[in-house]
């Protein structure tokens, strides 16, 4: 027992040691919580791109966005780590962070998550609105703040933390609308967001319970013995989410075909879900959390492409930059619409338009409404118009 004790301490002082060594870029990167930072970047680059554009002539507002938005991150998760240190060093899962194994001083993560935040707002404000300035300095304060001193007080950090995650691509959205917080895409996004970490974040804690336990914090895997509520909790934001994709359709948030193909993306994660509900064991709370790491940017991805705002008469910009950008956006959609059960039915069949059974919705776009009409709609109008020249005669 003493010697395996010893070995223990030995070789966490080997790692300690090791990244006392690690340079120091590492050293911010993991203060800053690189891969998550990451991930708000990517949710609130497709908040922006959902806008529909024009992206040509708004890259200054969308690099001050997604740099700023990162920035903020940054900082709110820098702080995280600061008010967590005594906590920290007793979690197995995060006793390599920085400020554990002394890579960092205390003094300069402080600094580190001071100029972050300070350049973060600064270039949100700068570079976009208020309301996207306010969201990005509000959740600095929501994460490090109310969801930190809550994580190990109740469990309903978890729902507060959830809030955190949805922002960023709410702020992409209002960064490119000017400030157009309300609009039923910007909230599907959030939602989308919010009820993603449910799964994805009680699957990661149901893995790691001992560990949260010896870290103090109040978890919803912490406090139950057969892990039924989690369970539950896991399958009843999985059915939320399968809704999401029906309720964008019937909104004209997009058209039908992302109802239609969201079918089976949601079935796979409603299987899983359901396994973890039959057998609460690790390896089933572990592939559901690997579900998640793929399941959200295919959704965002289907979204984008089935979305209703997007302006596909852009008008280019002599800015070389913003013309790859534009194309490549637009090159990944057509690549995706070559997937669309709809566009293979109509391109394989001549008479495409009568054989779907998807009618063609109107197309939204951010300066006004196109309406495309559908077969029977055509039809109908042909009706109309016989008839009041009938009437004239």
């Amino acid at each position: 027992m003493g010697m395996g004790s010893t070995l223990t301490k030995s070789n966490k002082g080997i790692a300690d040691e090791k990244a006392r060594k690690a340079s120091p870029a590492k050293a911010y990167a993991d203060l800053a919580k690189a891969k998550l930072s990451g991930l708000v970047v990517a949710t609130t680059a497709a908040g922006f791109v959902a806008t529909g554009g024009p992206l040509s002539t708004q890259l200054d507002v969308f690099t001050a966005c997604v740099v700023g938005t990162a920035l903020c991150s940054s900082s709110a998760a820098a702080w995280n780590q600061i008010l967590e240190i005594p906590r920290d060093e007793k979690m197995k899962r995060t006793q390599q962070r920085p400020l554990i194994t002394g890579a960092l001083t205390l003094s300069k993560a402080k600094s580190a998550a001071v100029v972050w935040g300070a350049s973060g707002a600064a270039l949100l404000a700068a570079g976009t609105d208020p309301v996207t300035t306010t969201l990005g300095v509000g959740n600095i304060a929501l994460y490090a703040g109310l969801y930190t001193y809550m994580k190990p007080r109740s469990i309903y950090n978890t729902w507060v933390g959830a809030v955190v995650g949805a922002i960023p691509p709410v702020m992409g959205w209002t960064a490119a609308t000017g400030g157009s917080i309300m609009d039923m895409e910007a909230l599907m996004l959030g939602g989308i967001l919010y009820l993603w970490q449910m799964p994805h974040f009680f699957a990661l804690s149901y893995m790691y319970r001992e560990d949260y336990k010896r870290g103090g914090f109040q978890m919803v895997p912490c406090l139950e013995a057969d892990g039924v509520q989690t369970a539950n909790i896991v399958v009843r934001y999985a059915w939320y989410l399968s809704a999401v994709p029906f309720v964008c359709a019937l909104t004209s948030v997009t058209s039908s075909m992302f109802a239609l193909e969201g079918v089976a993306l949601n079935a796979y994660a409603l299987t899983v879900a359901h396994k973890f509900k039959r057998e609460r064991t690790n390896a089933n709370a572990r592939k559901i959390f690997l579900t998640s790491l793929w399941y959200l940017p295919s959704l965002l991805m289907l979204f984008l492409l089935h979305s209703k705002t997007w302006d596909d008469e852009e008008e280019k910009t002599k800015d070389p930059i913003a013309n790859f950008l534009f194309t490549q956006i637009h090159s990944i959609r057509d690549k995706g619409r070559d997937l669309c059960v709809h566009e293979q039915v109509v391109a394989t069949h001549s008479d495409g338009k009568e054989a779907c059974p998807v009618t063609v919705a109107a197309k939204q776009t951010r300066k006004g409404v196109q309406k495309v009409k559908s077969t029977a709609d055509s039809a109908t109008d042909a009706i109309q118009e016989k008839s009041t020249k009938s009437r004239e005669t």
